[in-house]
């Protein structure tokens, strides 16, 4: 029986356990482990080169690993395809943005519901809600958005897969400053939802300790600090993170 002083420890949503992962004979994660709670937000930190992109390639499934496991709601997921892990509740914006340049706005996002289905559609109105622009411009093509409004529109192709995970490669890379207060509001009101948890590599530190609850720190493929999101301070950016 659990007294009232104690808190039942929460199963962790996504469990990386101890992975290995390289790159012809190059070494790129050195035994990474990390947790997401359910409803969390997760930054995951380092200077450019140490392995970020590569681990969230690895739990996408695009970067096989050599060693270790990845478990989500507590099975293993090692042996999905990528495919497979998406329909298991998996979102991903990849760096770069993640559209189809030559299709329109409504095309981009029809592929997305062919995927999700009836739950998906359910979403796009929440999805318009949270970037009022991408139901402006549903008529144009993908290619001639601005890089703002593209990465508005991956995002919102994610979030109608019906992710509960959404993980997101550097939102703000090359984005003006008001579309970046955009995301980490949209950030922050998924969040409230309740029913969603995300993982985000940020090099703007500001935007990344605002929107996390919680942060790992990478450096040359290992993890070498985790913490609460008021623990990135001043002296741990300086040691960690500083170029």
């Amino acid at each position: 029986m659990i007294s009232e002083a104690e808190t039942p420890a929460v199963a962790p949503l996504l469990s990386v356990n101890d992975l290995k992962a390289s790159y012809d004979e190059s070494i790129i994660l050195r035994g990474v482990s990390m947790k997401v709670k359910p409803n969390s937000v997760v930054a995951l930190l380092g200077r450019n080169g140490v392995g970020k992109t590569s681990l969230l390639r690895s739990i996408m499934g695009l970067m096989p690993k050599t060693e270790g496991d990845i478990q989500f709601e507590g099975r293993s997921i090692s042996g999905m395809r990528t495919d497979q892990r998406a329909r298991a509740g998996l979102g991903y914006v990849p760096q770069g943005r993640d559209i189809f340049p030559n299709l329109t706005v409504q095309e981009n996002l029809e592929v997305s519901l062919s995927i999700s289905g009836k739950e998906g559609k359910e979403r796009i109105e929440e999805v318009y809600e949270l970037f009022p622009v991408i139901k402006e411009m549903l008529g144009r093509k993908g290619g001639v958005l601005s890089g703002g409004q593209q990465q508005q529109l991956a995002i919102g192709r994610a979030i109608l897969t019906n992710p509960k995970l959404l993980i997101f490669d550097e939102p703000t890379e090359g984005i003006q400053p008001s579309i970046i207060d955009q995301i980490e509001d949209a950030i922050h009101l998924l969040k409230k939802q309740g029913n969603l948890s995300i993982i985000l590599v940020e090099q703007y530190l500001d935007f990344a300790k605002a929107a996390c609850d919680e942060f790992y720190i990478l450096d040359r493929g290992s993890v070498v600090l985790e913490g609460e999101s008021e623990e990135l301070t001043g002296e741990v950016i300086e040691k960690y993170l500083t170029v």
